[in-house]
C-alpha cells in the first residue's frame, strides 16, 4: 500500500509537471503581438482591444502598452516599419504623411457615418487603399476603429444651415495646417487655442465656438458657456487596426479569417458604444435647453470637399473620391 501511494503520488506530481512543460510550450508556440495605442486603458477602445485579444489568445499572444507607453504618439508606424512593433492602433493621418494619396481618407465630409466608413474600407476602393499601404509601408491593415464624430458647438444663437453662415464666426480649431484648413472647409475662421484653454476662451469670447465630438465636449463642460450644437458630423473620427504584413503573410489561411473576424466583431462593438454614448450626451443637452440640430449636410460637404479637392485633389487615385461617395 505504502509502494503504490507513494507511485500515485510521484504519478501525480509527474503528470502536474508535465501540464507544466505542456502549457509553457503552448504558449512558447504564440505569437507575440505587442500593441501600441495613444489613448489609455480606461477607455472604450482598450475594451474592444481587450476582447479582440481574448478571442485570438489561441494562436496569439496580446501585450498591450496603453498610453503611449512603448512608443511616443506619431512614431508607432515607423517601429512598425522597423519591425520594432507588432500591431498598432494607427492615425491615418501617419499613413498619409508617408503615402499622399492617403490624405483622402483623412478629409472632411468623407464618411457620412460609421456605417459608410466600414462599408468603404470593404469595397474595391477601400481595398485598393489597403493594399497600397500593404505594398508600400508593409503594414497589412485589419480595420478601422470608430471614436465618434466631431461636430460644431457655438456660443452665438445663430442659425447655422450652410457654410455660409458660418462666415465670421471664430471657431477654435487645434493647432497645425491640417486643422487650421478643416475650419476654413467649414466656411469658418479658424482660431488656434489650446485644448486646455479652450473653456475660458468661450467663456470671454475670445472664440465664438469649437468642433469636437459632443462627448468630449460634455466631458469639459463647453456647454456650460455655449447655446447649440450644429451636428456638422465634418469629420467621423477613427484609426486603423494595422499589424505587420510580414506577421500577416505568414497566417495560414484560416487564423487570418478568424483574426479579422475578431477583429470586426471587436470595433463593431466598439461602435455601437460610441453610438449609443453620443445619442445619450444629446439628449442631456436638449433638456438642458441647448439647441441641437442638423444643419444641410449636402451643402457642406458640397463646400468642404470642393476646397479639399482644389488643395488635395493631384495627390488622389483619379474617381477614388467620386466612388467613395456612391457607397451606399
Amino acid at each position: 500500500m505504502r509502494l503504490s501511494r507513494r507511485s500515485l503520488l510521484a504519478g501525480v506530481a509527474a503528470s502536474g509537471f508535465a501540464g507544466v512543460i505542456l502549457d509553457s510550450a503552448r504558449a512558447q508556440g504564440k505569437t507575440k503581438l505587442r500593441f501600441s495605442c495613444a489613448f489609455t486603458e480606461a477607455d472604450t477602445r482598450a475594451e474592444a482591444y481587450k476582447a479582440f485579444g481574448a478571442a485570438i489568445k489561441d494562436d496569439f499572444d496580446f501585450e498591450p502598452y496603453w498610453g503611449n507607453t512603448l512608443f511616443k504618439q506619431g512614431t508607432e508606424l515607423v517601429a512598425l516599419q522597423r519591425d520594432n512593433l507588432d500591431l498598432c492602433n494607427l492615425a491615418p493621418a501617419d499613413i498619409s504623411k508617408q503615402i499622399p494619396a492617403w490624405s483622402l481618407l483623412t478629409s472632411a465630409y468623407l464618411f457620412r457615418d460609421a456605417d459608410h466608413m466600414n462599408k468603404t474600407f470593404k469595397s474595391d476602393v477601400g481595398k485598393e487603399f489597403i493594399k497600397m499601404a500593404k505594398d508600400q509601408l508593409g503594414i497589412q491593415i485589419i480595420t478601422p476603429v470608430y471614436f465618434g464624430s466631431r461636430s460644431v458647438n457655438l456660443k452665438p444663437d445663430k442659425p447655422i444651415k450652410t457654410p455660409a453662415d458660418m462666415q465670421g464666426i471664430k471657431l477654435r480649431m487645434p493647432p497645425g495646417e491640417f486643422w487650421q484648413f478643416l475650419g476654413e472647409s467649414l466656411g469658418a475662421n479658424p482660431t488656434p487655442v489650446a485644448y486646455a484653454e479652450l473653456y475660458t476662451a468661450l467663456q470671454t469670447g475670445t472664440v465664438d465656438g469649437q468642433d469636437n465630438p459632443v462627448v468630449a465636449s460634455k466631458l469639459m463642460k463647453f456647454d456650460e458657456v455655449t447655446s447649440q450644437f450644429v451636428l456638422t458630423r465634418h469629420v467621423i473620427a477613427y484609426d486603423v487596426m494595422a499589424i505587420r504584413a510580414k506577421i500577416w503573410d505568414a497566417m495560414k489561411p484560416d487564423q487570418q479569417a478568424k483574426f479579422q473576424a475578431a477583429a470586426d466583431k471587436a470595433m463593431d462593438a466598439n461602435t455601437a458604444k460610441f453610438n449609443a454614448q453620443e445619442a445619450e450626451v444629446l439628449e442631456y443637452f436638449k433638456k438642458e435647453g441647448k439647441k441641437v440640430y442638423e444643419p444641410d449636410q449636402n451643402a457642406f460637404r458640397t463646400f468642404a470637399q470642393k476646397r479639399y479637392v482644389d488643395k488635395y485633389g493631384n495627390d488622389w487615385p483619379k474617381g477614388a473620391l467620386e466612388r467613395i461617395n456612391a457607397i451606399k
